[in-house]
């Protein structure tokens, strides 16, 4: 479904994504995990074509001269130079880190705004979906998303993106910051979602033990590049994944 060739990302001169080549299969879960600068956030808003509005933003003001090279093709369409919009069109929806919601809009409001790519038959339906999912979502939708806690937010951030229909759902370290209890939830919320739907997902996480178990595949970035990558099984059995993020 996706697929990144030769992938560079660079502010002025230095390399914050590393000739990175990646694939992400449909109906599954990829993985992708990296200590924090590893170059996790600057692929996610690579792939969802993010980068390419702050590199004319910052030419625009003479800022941060911002370089992209190589290829990223969904769906077997090159979409390298296609507007953000225009991929989220296309079903390429990213969950971005820290939430991000919108603090002074109820939850109803936040979700209703992720459903403005959808038809009024899709909003409904994943409306449903997404309290079914997220029950206390459904209680809490008169709340200020500022008023939520941070695993409320971070529910209704995923809810907002379901909203929007994609085809490809990118959940950049949506655990972060979370309980132990929310984490767990979380992870079995992710797959949930994936079999259920059969929506493909791509996740980022620096912690890898709540999120390798549900993925069918995964790479490892350190300093911006690809070092390893395989199954689940693979890396959970890999000593230098063990030490690095099981902390065994």
């Amino acid at each position: 479904m996706l697929e990144v060739k030769e992938l560079m990302v660079f502010y002025e001169n230095a390399l914050a994504v590393n000739n990175v080549s990646m694939e992400c299969d449909q109906g599954k879960i990829t993985g992708i995990f990296g200590s924090n600068n590893a170059g996790k956030s600057t692929l996610m808003y690579t792939i969802a074509g993010i980068m390419l509005d702050m590199k004319k933003k910052e030419a625009m003001k003479g800022g941060l001269r911002i370089t992209v090279l190589g290829q990223i093709k969904f769906l077997g369409e090159d979409i390298t130079n296609l507007k953000p919009h225009k991929r989220a069109e296309r079903g390429i929806v990213l969950c971005p880190e820290r939430r991000q919601i919108f603090q002074e809009s109820s939850t109803l409001e936040n979700l209703k705004i992720g459903g403005h790519l959808a038809t009024k038959e899709q909003a409904k339906k994943t409306l449903d979906y997404v309290f079914e999912l997220f029950p206390l979502l459904e209680r809490l939708k008169k709340r200020q998303g500022g008023f939520l806690s941070g695993g409320e937010q971070q529910m209704l951030a995923i809810g907002r993106a379901l909203m929007a229909q994609p085809k490809l759902l990118m959940l950049d370290e949506p655990l972060m910051g979370l309980s132990p209890m929310i984490i767990t939830h979380l992870a079995t919320d992710i797959k949930a979602i994936n079999e259920k739907t059969g929506i493909t997902v791509l996740i980022t996480e620096q912690y890898a033990e709540p999120i390798l178990p549900i993925i069918d595949h995964g790479y490892v970035l350190e300093n911006g590049g690809a070092v390893l990558d395989g199954t689940a099984q693979d890396l959970m059995d890999n000593p230098d994944v063990k030490a690095a993020y099981l902390g065994v």
